[in-house]
């Protein structure tokens, strides 16, 4: 079909975005050349959905995702692509390119990419973990709903680029051959360039493990605005490669102020409405579909999830033509015709449709099932017309959930062949009010094609035992669990918040200390500052925010130079770290740290909490969840402080059951010498330090109990909502921040300095405890907590029995002094203290041990 046919099938006599334009003021502009604003509306339109940073959507009309459209449409405007790419990077540089496509939406097209090119590889990323597969990368979309991509390739060496001089007749054409394939492009497809953080991201991330001189990044549409124009330059010069941008058309999306929430709002008022009506529900002892034998060929994959070969591309194209007789054969006298896709297996179900275009005089169409809820409105002007809702068929590794067909509902189809891999082919979708039951209510014919997953043969154990993927849940994220940002943390957790947990001081400590009871057992009544106590927590922070801001430089750039060296698989460097805080001390580290990398590199580093309980050790299920999500090698652990290393000694013991992750931890001070990777070893007051909830998130401690956490369960935490009033999490973290760019060259000094010296644990600060224990008759390293963040705790969720701090101490012990004042504790000054103070909890406590007004009597 020629591009002018084509432009003519996809056009509308209303646009299909104007709904939106309206009510929104949002504007497609096309760029300069004739009629470029009528080619961008040809190609797209517009929809609304719930989404923090972006309201509208942009709905392709040649992608087949959510609008059906005719498969050689969509496959030719793919293969279209890989042919400029091809006269791009010349036959040679075709030869030894890789072509990467994104999950979901942008798989089919990425699959008709490299068949432009004719000789290249495709790989997609997937968000299906495959068991036995090994990873050879990931990285997040932080603008998606759905998040994780994972790389899963069957030849390990695909990305890399490499490949045997197998053809070579002499040592010189080896040498050359292998410089040429070290050298191989990457073609990365996406069917949109916004912002572009998604596919620099993914070259930022790839071209630390598999770097190369040559990238080029396909969309259908390039709509970036003009101040990110000049970021993919920049971006190129920063890594020292060339990176080219084929489009099919290009534009900007003009968003009047206030768009984000008058989005909302027409979402809110438009839910419901436009959708294909409540979940039908097949009649009792009807088969609501036929099965077609599509007889797959062997041995051919089904898509690019573990890569797709021109071998393999050579082995399905001539097969192509009977499958689709197969087809044709079982639809009857169907005149209109759907062929639709799964999520992320667009490829299969659309050569299988350009097959059938030519078996049938029947009008055909093509689009996929997804994930991405989006408001439907039965308007003309408007890109979602209707919407299937269904539960999930393949088992997904983020648990159950809704997924969708659009524009399916209502477009007149008298038969939909539904095209899923035999992993999809399950019991939920059977099910009374699964897709094909939703889909037989709206269509007097079903059928139901089923190509084989593909699992590659021979290849390694997974490193790690995983858990089923339907007992992990995903993380929660704020605003519905925390006060963060839902991007700056995802807790690994599950929510306690209706659960009674809370226990005076007093009788916890008596339980802990005889015995009955374990600390993470239950929840200290959470401490409300007084106003004096709020104004020493501000003088402290304005006092330290910039040194704050400097240690949490130096450890994240120590993190980020040193990861690719140290953590590596296979041989091969690994990728950008993935950080994962210990709850809840570490998380404002953690967001600290990530809030850095973005603003020094920008990276969007993935930050996950998890509970580490001393005693219990880590939660396995939060492990089990970051192996299924990421390499583990990646996961950088990190934590606020060191005390004594009680829990560093706890973390290494617990990972020694796990394989791949390293079970060091990277703290922001570190005075009792317990790690490596630091800010400072200096005990000085850290502000988080000074509260509880409400400078975490509004989160509380983590809690351990047999009867609320199962063997399928997350830890589980609270979130105080009802302590907003009092919150200053993100006033912590802000102010900390604004001084990122004043400490920028004490940091990069700091850090070389650091990456040359001998930072080996001493343990110093454990050999202080046992001495402190023995001197003042404790005899229990647990009850002796070291440093001002540890003794801070002491005052405020246990019975202190005394408080030593280093003679001279100023301003870092203020609020300290002002806790024990409160509590009736002496302080004791002393000499030669490796920290700047030390909190000892009551070494024999009982309920007798306090005098009647609850505060801490000393022993006698």
């Amino acid at each position: 079909m020629s591009e002018r046919a084509a432009r003519k099938e996809t056009a509308n006599v209303v646009w299909s975005g104007s709904w939106v334009a309206e009510r929104l003021g949002v504007e497609l502009v096309g760029d300069s050349k004739p009629d470029g604003d009528r080619e961008l509306r040809d190609l797209l339109g517009l929809a609304l959905r719930r989404n923090p940073k972006r309201a509208h959507l942009l709905v392709s009309n040649v992608l087949g995702k959510h609008v059906p459209q005719k498969p050689s449409v969509v496959y030719g405007v793919g293969f279209e692509l890989g042919r400029r790419v091809r006269e791009l990077l010349g036959d040679a540089g075709a030869r030894r390119a890789v072509v990467l496509g994104y999950a979901e939406t942008a798989t089919g097209l990425g699959h008709a990419v490299a068949d432009g090119l004719g000789v290249a590889p495709y790989l997609h990323s997937t968000r299906r973990p495959v068991e036995g597969v090994e990873r050879a990368g990931g990285f997040e979309e932080s603008h998606s709903h759905a998040t994780s991509h994972l790389l899963l390739p069957e030849d390990p060496n695909l990305l890399a680029g490499e490949c045997g001089p197998a053809d070579a007749d002499t040592d010189a054409d080896a040498a050359a051959d292998t410089d040429a394939c070290a050298d191989a492009p990457l073609v990365l497809v996406d069917d949109e360039f916004s912002t572009g953080n998604t596919v620099l991201n993914t070259i930022r991330a790839l071209h630390e493990r598999y770097p190369r001189s040559r990238y080029v990044v396909v969309a259908l549409v390039d709509m970036r605005s003009p101040a990110d124009h000049g970021r993919l330059t920049e971006f190129a010069a920063e890594i020292g490669a060339r990176v080219d941008l084929v489009t099919r058309s290009s534009g900007t999306v003009t968003l009047p102020e206030g768009v984000l929430e008058k989005g909302r709002a027409l979402v809110a008022a438009h839910e419901g409405a436009g959708s294909a009506g409540p979940r039908a529900a097949v009649e009792q002892g009807r088969r609501p579909y036929t099965r077609v034998d599509l007889q797959w060929p062997a041995g051919v994959p089904d898509g690019g999830r573990h890569g797709f070969t021109p071998a393999h591309r050579a082995a399905l194209e001539p097969i192509l033509p009977a499958m689709a007789a197969r087809i044709a054969a079982s639809l009857g006298d169907a005149r209109r015709v759907l062929i639709l896709g799964f999520e992320e297996l667009m490829y299969a179900p659309l050569r299988l449709g350009t097959a059938l275009e030519d078996h049938t005089d029947a009008e055909v169409r093509y689009s996929t099932t997804t994930r991405s809820p989006v408001l439907a409105v039965d308007d003309p002007g408007y890109a979602i017309r209707s919407r299937l809702v269904f539960p999930a068929h393949d088992n997904p590794a983020d648990g159950p959930g809704d997924r969708y067909a659009y524009n399916v509902a209502g477009a007149g189809f008298d038969a939909v062949v539904v095209t899923v891999d035999s992993t999809a082919d399950t019991p939920e979708l059977h099910a009374p009010d699964g897709l094909l039951a939703q889909l037989a209510a709206h269509t007097d014919h079903v059928l139901l094609a089923v190509v084989p997953s593909y699992v590659p043969p021979d290849l390694p154990s997974y490193v790690f035992e995983r858990q089923e993927p339907s007992m992990l849940p995903e993380p929660l994220r704020g605003p519905a669990f925390s006060s963060y940002a839902p991007d700056e943390v995802g807790w690994l957790l599950q929510d306690l918040s209706d659960t009674e947990l809370e226990a005076p001081t007093e009788e916890r400590e008596e339980a802990i200390q005889s015995g009955g009871a374990h600390y993470a057992e239950s929840l200290p009544v959470e401490y409300q500052p007084s106003a004096q106590y709020q104004s020493l927590f501000e003088a402290a922070l304005d006092l330290s925010a910039a040194r704050v801001a400097r240690a949490v430089g130096t450890v994240t750039e120590t993190v980020l130079a040193e990861l690719p060296h140290s953590r590596k698989r296979g041989g091969t460097p690994s990728a950008r770290p993935v950080l994962v805080s210990l709850a809840r001390a570490g998380t404002p580290v953690g967001v600290l740290m990530r809030r850095w990398a973005r603003h020094r590199h920008g990276l969007d580093l993935p930050h996950y909490a998890v509970s580490i309980v001393r005693g219990r050790g880590i939660d396995a299920n939060a492990l089990r969840w970051l192996a299924a999500h990421h390499d583990p090698a990646d996961v950088v652990f990190v934590d606020g402080w060191t005390g004594k290393g009680a829990i560093t000694r706890e973390l290494s013991a617990a990972l020694a059951e796990f394989d791949g992750f390293n079970p060091e931890i990277a703290v922001l001070a570190d005075p009792g010498g317990c790690v490596r990777t630091y800010g400072t070893r200096e005990d000085f007051l850290i502000p988080s330090a000074c509260l509880n909830s409400t400078v975490s998130g509004l989160i509380s401690r983590t809690v351990l109990r047999s009867d609320l956490v199962g063997p399928d369960d997350f830890h589980g935490a609270k979130f105080y909502r009802e302590l907003a009033g009092t919150d200053v999490s993100g006033h912590f973290l802000d102010t900390v921040a604004d001084h990122f760019d004043e400490v920028v060259d004490a940091v990069d000094a700091e850090v070389k300095e650091l990456l040359a010296a001998d930072r080996a644990p001493t343990w110093e600060g454990w050999a202080a405890v046992e001495r402190i224990s023995e001197e003042y008759g404790i005899h229990d390293v647990n009850l002796v907590k070291p440093g001002v963040g540890e003794t801070t705790r002491v005052l405020l969720r246990r019975v202190p029995w005394k408080i030593l701090a280093k003679r001279g101490a100023g301003a870092d012990l203020e609020h300290i002094r002002l806790l024990a004042e409160q509590r009736g504790v002496p302080v004791e000054e002393v000499d030669e203290l490796p920290y700047t103070c030390v909190g000892l909890i009551h070494p024999k406590y009982t309920r007798g041990a306090t005098g009647a007004d609850g505060k801490a009597v000393e022993s006698k």
